[in-house]
């Protein structure tokens, strides 16, 4: 029922440029990762919440990938689109291009997607509207999204096995069991 009564809203893209001053830098000159991930996650709460109309808070981020360092006096251009939209939450997937101010050159540097919840003022999610599904383009965007939600939640079950079996329960292990599991693995790396 509160499916039907959701409106139906399209997804406007976000792009924001930002200079790259020198106290980005890190040891090599290059602007520091960690900064790279504050502005992605900054791009990601200014389109999520254009989105929804609702602050939004970060609740994860997949799939980051450094292609190129970014040079301390570039412009960094994040192309920003909600792809995916569930009750709260919204798949922000982001795109940053930097670009040589002097020679005018560009190269796709980081992409990456974040996933967003709507909250109210209590910090408690709230429902968004549903995703305008538009063009071919919003309409792979979505299937794309979808299937990473799907991969998303395999491998958050995966890894809690994992850290259930080998943390969690530790104790519950004999050391031959957990001698067995380390030379399986060693012998997996050799290969």
């Amino acid at each position: 029922m509160e499916e039907q009564e959701r409106e139906l809203q399209l997804a406007e893209p976000l792009i924001m440029t930002m200079l790259m001053t020198p106290e980005m830098a890190n040891f090599s000159g290059n602007v520091h990762g960690g900064a790279i991930l504050k502005m992605l996650d900054q791009v990601a709460y200014a389109c999520a919440t254009h989105y929804s109309h609702h602050y939004a808070v970060t609740l994860s981020v997949d799939q980051v990938t450094f292609n190129k360092p970014v040079k301390v006096g570039e412009l960094v251009t994040f192309y920003a689109q909600v792809n995916y939209v569930g009750r709260s939450t919204m798949e922000v997937g982001i795109k940053a291009v930097a670009e040589d101010i002097h020679s005018r050159q560009t190269r796709h540097t980081n992409s990456c997607y974040f996933t967003m919840v709507a909250v109210d003022s209590d910090g408690r999610p709230v429902t968004v509207p549903k995703l305008m599904l538009d063009s071919p383009k919003t309409k792979a965007r979505y299937v794309a999204a979808k299937l990473r939600r799907q991969l998303r939640i395999e491998h958050d079950s995966t890894m809690q096995a994992i850290d259930l079996k080998w943390t969690d329960q530790l104790d519950t292990l004999s050391e031959q069991e957990i001698e067995d599991a380390l030379n399986a693995e060693m012998e997996n790396t050799r290969e």
